[in-house]
């Protein structure tokens, strides 16, 4: 398989002559018990300080970052397996980006698009009207966070289409904001407490093919999901339906063939629009520009975040030019929407996804990293499903029955991973899935050395075996 060194060159300097950090070695390192004691100091003071509601997942600080490792302040290396959560995607602290983002600051860092307009911003925009899914004439806007970028999509579809009703669907995780908890399933830790919420945000159930009756293919799927829709909401009331992909929070779901495609032609004959929410697979993160590539499916709405600045803060809502035009001027925008450091990020990152073929390497990862997951689970039958595409991939956790969610397990191998220097994150509705995200810069040797510390943590955990599958 492609392996990708670090292309960071030790010494060397960006654009405009400062010096870059010497290149990360990239190992897994422990140098001190975790945490160590830099970060048992920071961690006091974040008690302090911090808000309470703002948790942490690995209890370390990060000092640096590069490729696919993160170096904390007690000097531990960790193989990346979160990638910021899928914001990393063109690895942590790339140099292209690295150099794009000095040579911005230098020139300036704010003007605000809507006062004084700048060209990266204007970049942006083509290239994401050109790298989204559709050869149709299109529009974009630029916004800071996944949460900011899907309420405008909803705001367009409401605006273009007259019509108030917003479909989403079980398991969605669609951001924090008031109308995106609404949007978003999970309760805990995303919802309790914190409504009422905003109104006309109706339900409809997803395909699970782990959950699924057995044999339901993906048009039955929507079947179901549009009878709902129609006896609940009624077909003439929808604005949009807003849909993962690939749903990343609910515990990486990939819905059944079949699925996607019916949805959106059920929103082309009643009016609605196709909503995309490629927050998190977006950008190459599944193999594709967007996960929605893979069936030929077309939104009238895609909405980007995450990986497209290469860590900086930035999202957009991108679409056919009519529907996006159908808002007034003055409609769209935020003072800090297309900062134009993040838009220099995301034009070194974009070009970074083709230059360095980050497409071809995110499905060599796909096979390295299924192939170990379904080894995996041949000898362990707590493994239930092994699931995603590209470096979008997880595990889900179930009990002797096959079927029950086992969150407790997810916990104790994420901690034990995390405790031999692999950052794995957990999700899904019930905390039951092992999710896996990293940079696609990663190198096959260190994805090697990750999964051997995480087939250890299952050895450790384990309480049942299975005959091979």
């Amino acid at each position: 398989m492609t392996q990708l060194a670090d292309r960071t060159p030790s010494g060397t300097t960006g654009s405009n002559g400062a010096p870059l950090l010497d290149a990360l070695p990239q190992s897994r390192h422990l140098a001190t018990e975790l945490p160590g004691p830099r970060s048992r100091a920071l961690m006091a003071r974040k008690t302090s300080a911090v808000a309470g509601g703002v948790g942490t997942t690995v209890p370390v600080f990060a000092a640096r970052a590069g490729g696919g490792i993160v170096e904390d302040v007690d000097g531990n290396r960790f193989v990346d397996l979160g990638s910021g959560i899928a914001v990393t995607t063109v690895g942590a602290s790339n140099p292209a980006v690295v150099a794009a983002v000095q040579e911005q600051v230098a020139a300036f860092t704010h003007t605000c698009f809507m006062v004084t307009p700048y060209e990266p911003y204007v970049a942006v925009a083509e290239k994401l009207n050109e790298v989204t899914p559709g050869d149709h004439a299109k529009k974009t806007a630029l916004f800071n966070s996944g949460a900011e970028a899907v309420e405008n999509a909803v705001k367009i579809a409401r605006h273009a289409t007259g019509r108030d009703a917003v479909v989403v669907f079980d398991h969605a995780y669609h951001g924090r904001t008031n109308l995106t908890m609404a949007m978003t399933a999970k309760a805990m830790p995303y919802k309790s407490g914190f409504g009422p919420f905003a109104g006309e945000v109706y339900r409809a159930p997803m395909s699970y093919p782990f959950r699924d009756p057995e044999g339901m293919t993906g048009e039955q799927a929507a079947a179901r999901a549009i009878a709902v829709i129609e006896a609940q909401v009624g077909a003439d009331q929808v604005a949009c339906v807003v849909i993962e992909p690939v749903q990343g929070e609910g515990g990486f779901i990939e819905p059944a063939p079949g699925f996607l495609p019916a949805l959106a032609a059920w929103c082309r004959q009643s009016g609605a629009l196709f909503v995309a929410d490629e927050v998190q697979t977006g950008v190459a993160r599944t193999g594709d520009w967007f996960a929605c590539d893979r069936e030929g499916v077309v939104p009238d709405l895609v909405v980007v975040a995450k990986g497209v600045a290469g860590g900086m803060p930035l999202s957009a809502v991108t679409g056919r030019a009519e529907l996006v035009d159908a808002v007034h001027t003055g409609g769209l925008g935020g003072t800090y929407g297309g900062n134009p450091v993040a838009c220099a990020a995301a034009l070194a990152a974009l070009d970074s996804v083709e230059r360095d073929g980050l497409l071809q390497r995110a499905r060599a990862v796909e096979a390295l990293v299924t192939g170990r997951l379904h080894a995996l689970a041949a000898r362990d039958s707590r493994v239930g499903d092994v699931r995603g595409r590209g470096a979008m991939l997880a595990v889900e956790l179930v009990g002797a029955d096959g079927l029950t969610p086992d969150p407790a397990l997810a916990a104790a191998v994420a901690g034990a991973a995390k405790a031999q220097g692999v950052i794995v994150l957990t999700c899904g509705t019930h905390g039951n899935v092992l999710r896996f995200l990293p940079p696609l810069t990663i190198s096959d040797e260190l994805l090697h050395d990750a999964f051997d510390v995480l087939d250890a943590a299952f050895a450790a955990t384990s309480t049942t075996t299975a005959s091979a599958r």
